[in-house]
């Protein structure tokens, strides 16, 4: 039987904190302090690819990867958006957005793995939220 409600997947669960609920995605922050690294998931069920989505939903998950990525842009000034999804870990459809510096520690190598996640504190979740207006 094919699950027809949404639900987070374990993995996003346990690595990420959630931020907020627009309209069609979730907006979620992975707890590793060392990247600004947000991640997108559509609240619809049993979505692997951008393009199981509805063309209507494909649109306006477009829109809110470009509404993140501007705040993303604006709070941070990165010198490099990387807006990705994968997924080959965590088959839940979901896109990464992730802030990159070449001061940053992975820096110009991909950040998945390269160091243990350092866990943002109460007070940068806090901060975060304010500066992103979430």
């Amino acid at each position: 039987m094919t699950n027809h409600t949404f639900e987070l997947a374990p993995e996003l669960k346990r690595d990420c904190i959630e931020l907020a609920d627009w309209p069609l995605c979730k907006v979620l922050l992975l707890n590793d302090s060392q990247y600004p690294w947000f991640v997108l998931v559509p609240r619809k069920p049993n979505l692997k690819e951008i393009i199981d989505l509805s063309d209507a939903d494909q649109i306006v998950y477009l829109k809110e990867s470009a509404k993140l990525s501007k705040l993303i842009m604006q709070v941070f000034s990165p010198d490099k958006l990387n807006v990705a999804a994968l997924g080959n870990m965590v088959p839940q459809l979901h896109i990464h957005h992730i802030a990159r510096f070449t001061t940053d520690a992975a820096w110009p190598a991909p950040v998945w793995g390269k160091f243990p996640a350092k866990p943002y504190t109460d007070e940068q979740i806090i901060a975060l939220k304010k500066a992103l207006q979430l």
